[in-house]
Formats: structure tokens, C-alpha cells, sequence
């Protein structure tokens, strides 16, 4: 039986800040939780050709963790050295259990800890359960038709498969969001064929990135050379919340840009209007790429849009909706995540046994994003209602740990055992956070996005600044909570 005052499920961003925050806390009898056999969580699970970060590289870091930078927007091997530079940096290797994949977690009442029960390691316990198990991590497949019977190769983007040489190959890659405006241009000089299955298109705006110089990232090294482009990025971001909330002016005049850049980008009158949005921009995911398009417009690369899209599959190939057969030796699912109805995707059993999956039954919500009546000592990190469609996730994380540091600190430090969000502030904090939700594109931008659950209710996104977020969860309001 092996016993810890905190366990932490998730190696990923949220997991390594978590276990730092504990460490400068003076609290190390902890443990991270990793079902796959390493380390890093999504910078080194997504490898897929093009990967690549679409906030600037000085914010999508963490502020305590100064890294020189190569450019702007990162790649995926470089923010993966920089994942591997914390753990070393902070010790955190020694700290993680490999193959830890949880089957589901239960509060005792009696003992006040949670049993968190793994596939192969054996049953945790803990006093403090930190899930950073994070919103990207289960991957979706939607269901066709004789997709079983396909001869030929498929894998999810977040499980790109290495070994299979995609070179000269008839290839199809069916979604259009962020992965795959990355995937598709990387990948497009070097098939024969390409066909892009689109449900529906996104807005573009291009990517501003550059190469840093050996001078800049010699000041990129000091911390307050990185605090200060820290923060000067971070202010130009915050304010695209005034068009996303509060500004149709704005919007329309960011949309009017995008417009200019996918004409001037795409020359070719009928494949533009296939990746003319009509909804809102910023009601989903908006894509940075300055390749996309360009991409989309190589004699081997086709676009299929919805109504040209998947009827069937079957031994070689893809049958589409208007009667046309593609042979492909290769379907790329580029095709998201369970962001919202999945968020955590475990069993989990609070107090008198209440079931997480009976209380999200209607949409998932907590506290901050963070805590849930009920469910004593457990903390969420990017929980529902914590995504920021304008600025670094990261920094969002590192305001959730203000709270869960504060609220495992007042617990020790009066000698009890527990914390509990109380139900009316729970209420009270959901209700708001769906009021405000109204005025954004996220929910009235005409859409339907990944942002939503299946009830309709917006989930992903904080509807408002990240600022305002961070001011929320800057202290315990004792108040608000039950200490036992």
C-alpha cells in the first residue's frame, strides 16, 4: 500500500507546476500519477509532423522557469526539452510513477483520504488528490461505417505512428482544426495525394513568428529581460477579451482581417468559399497559421467539405456522401478531444458515495474551476470553465495552484484534515460564470464548437480575463469552504 499527503494525476504541464508549487511549499511527501510509460504529458505524447505551440513562446512557459528560446512560436521538440529541463531542474523524476493508469478513485470518510485504484500499480492513498490529467488527453474517433474493414493505416494525431512512411503515399486526414493545420502542410510536399475531410471551416489569422538571435536568447536567460516580454505579451493578448466579450466593433474588424488574409492567400474563388466561415470569429477555436492555406492550394491536396464528406469506409478506402470512391493507404483522425463531457475520465466516488459522472450528468462546473461540494481534497486543474481562448494556459494553471497551495496550507496548518467547497458557492460561482458566458462569441458567435458540452452550456472557456481569474483565485475565502 503505498500512502502519500498528496498524489498528483498527470505529468503534463499542470502535474510538473503542481509538484513545484509543493516542493516551494515545503510540502514533498507527494507523488505523480502517469499512466504512459514517460514522462511530460502533451508536448511529448503529440509528436505528429508540424506540432508546434500557437501562443508565443516567453508566455507558454512558466513564470518561475526561464528558457532561452529558438523562436517565437516553439515546436514540439523544443518545448519538449524544455519539459525535460523542469523535471531535471526541479527533481521531478524520481517523484512520478510510470504506468500508473487510474481506474478510478474513492473518498473515505472514515480515514478523510482518497484510494485511487491504478490498472497495474496497486491502490494510493492520499490525503490531497490533484487531477492534472488535463482536457486534451482523450482522444475522439468519431464511428463510420466499415471503418473496421480498412486494409490500410490509421492512427490519431495524438498517437502518430513513426514507424509508417507516409512519403508517396495517398493519405487522408479527416478534421480541420488546430492539429491538422499543422499536420497538413508538413506533411503535404511529400504525399501523392491529400484529401482533407472539413465539417466545418475555421477562421485564420497568420502566424507572426521569428528566429531569436544568439543576443536575444542571451536576454531571454535573464530572468528580468523574460519577465518583462512576459508581460508585454501578455498585455497585448488580454485585450482580444474586449472583442471576444464586449466589442462587436472589434470582432468585426478582426474578422475583416482574416477575410483580407484568406483572400489574399487563397486565390482560387471555389476553394475559398469551402473556408469561408459562417459564424462569428472566436466562436471557435481561431487557427494561427501562415502555411494552411497555401497547403489547401497544392494541385495534391483536395478539400471535402460537409457536404462532399465521409459516408462509409471500407477495405481500401473512403466512400464519400455524393457517391465517390478515394483509395488511401493512410487516415489520419484529426479529429479533437473529449475537452468537456470528458474532462476527467475516471470513475470518481466523493462523500456517501455521490458519483462525479451523477453530478456532471447535466454539464460539468466547479468552483473556480478547481473544487466541488462533496469532494473533499480534490482539486482539478483545468477544470471546467478554466480554457482562455486568448493567452497562455499556462497562466491560468499557475492561478489555480494559488487556490489548491492556499486551501492544502490552511488545512495542515490548523491541524485538520479537510476542505470542502460549500454547495451555495459552488452555486453562486457557477451561475455567474454562465451569466457572463451570454455576452461572449463562444455562445453567441452561432456555432457549435468543442468549447460546448453536449448540453449546450459552454464548458472549455473562462468568460472573461485571465487577469480576473487570477484575482478569483489569488486567496482562500474561508467562507466559502467547510474545514473538518
Amino acid at each position: 500500500m503505498h500512502t502519500y499527503a498528496v498524489l498528483i494525476i498527470g505529468s503534463g504541464f499542470g502535474g510538473q507546476c503542481a509538484a513545484v508549487n509543493l516542493l516551494k511549499a515545503g510540502i514533498d511527501d507527494f507523488r505523480i500519477l502517469e499512466r504512459r510509460d514517460f514522462f511530460g504529458g502533451t508536448w511529448c505524447q503529440n509528436t505528429y509532423p508540424g506540432a508546434a505551440v500557437d501562443v508565443p513562446s516567453p508566455l507558454y512557459s512558466l513564470s518561475f522557469a526561464p528558457y532561452r528560446w529558438s523562436q517565437m512560436f516553439a515546436e514540439q521538440a523544443e518545448l519538449r526539452r524544455y519539459t525535460e529541463q523542469l523535471i531535471e531542474q526541479f527533481g521531478l523524476r524520481e517523484r512520478v510513477e510510470l504506468q500508473a493508469d487510474v481506474e478510478r478513485v474513492e473518498w473515505d470518510e472514515a480515514e478523510k483520504r482518497w484510494a485511487v485504484h491504478t490498472r497495474a500499480k496497486g491502490i494510493f492513498h492520499t490525503q490531497f488528490l490533484i487531477n492534472a490529467s488535463g482536457p486534451l488527453s482523450q482522444p475522439v474517433i468519431p464511428h463510420f461505417p466499415g471503418m473496421d474493414r480498412f486494409q490500410g493505416k490509421t492512427f490519431h494525431t495524438n498517437n502518430w505512428d513513426h514507424s509508417y512512411d507516409y512519403r508517396g503515399k495517398r493519405v487522408a486526414i479527416v478534421g480541420s482544426g488546430a492539429s491538422a493545420a499543422q499536420v497538413i502542410p508538413a506533411i503535404a510536399p511529400q504525399v501523392e495525394q491529400l484529401h482533407v475531410f472539413q465539417r466545418t471551416p475555421h477562421w485564420v489569422l497568420p502566424r507572426a513568428d521569428r528566429k531569436f538571435g544568439r543576443f536575444q536568447r542571451w536576454l531571454l536567460a535573464l530572468k528580468p529581460a523574460y519577465k518583462l516580454l512576459r508581460w508585454l505579451i501578455y498585455w497585448q493578448f488580454e485585450t482580444r477579451v474586449i472583442a471576444f466579450k464586449y466589442s462587436r466593433p472589434a470582432i468585426h474588424l478582426v474578422q475583416q482581417h482574416a477575410l483580407r488574409f484568406l483572400k489574399r492567400q487563397v486565390p482560387d474563388p471555389l476553394l475559398r468559399e469551402k473556408l469561408t466561415p459562417d459564424f462569428t470569429i472566436g466562436c471557435k477555436r481561431v487557427l494561427v497559421s501562415s502555411t494552411y492555406y497555401p497547403a489547401l492550394s497544392r494541385a495534391n491536396v483536395t478539400l471535402h467539405s460537409r457536404e462532399h464528406g465521409i459516408a462509409s469506409i471500407d477495405e481500401s478506402g473512403i466512400n464519400t456522401v455524393d457517391g465517390e470512391h478515394l483509395e488511401v493507404d493512410l487516415i489520419v483522425w484529426s479529429t479533437g478531444y473529449d475537452a468537456t463531457d470528458g474532462v476527467i475520465s475516471y470513475p470518481v466516488s466523493g462523500k456517501n458515495a455521490v458519483q462525479l459522472r451523477d453530478v456532471w450528468a447535466e454539464y460539468p462546473r466547479a468552483y473556480l474551476g478547481t473544487s466541488l461540494p462533496d469532494f473533499p481534497n480534490l482539486f482539478i486543474v483545468t477544470g471546467p470553465n478554466t480554457g482562455i481562448g486568448h493567452t497562455s494556459a499556462l497562466f491560468i494553471i499557475e492561478s489555480q495552484m494559488n487556490y489548491i497551495l492556499d486551501c492544502i496550507r490552511t488545512v495542515r496548518a490548523k491541524g485538520l484534515r479537510s476542505i470542502e467547497v460549500r454547495r451555495d458557492a459552488e452555486r453562486t460561482y457557477t451561475a455567474m460564470i454562465h451569466r457572463e458566458m451570454q455576452r461572449t462569441v463562444w455562445k453567441s458567435g452561432g456555432c457549435q464548437s468543442w468549447y460546448q458540452s453536449k448540453s449546450g452550456h459552454v464548458i472549455a472557456m473562462f468568460p472573461g480575463f485571465s487577469f480576473s481569474y487570477h484575482l478569483l483565485t489569488r486567496a482562500l475565502k474561508p467562507t466559502d469552504h467547510i474545514l473538518s
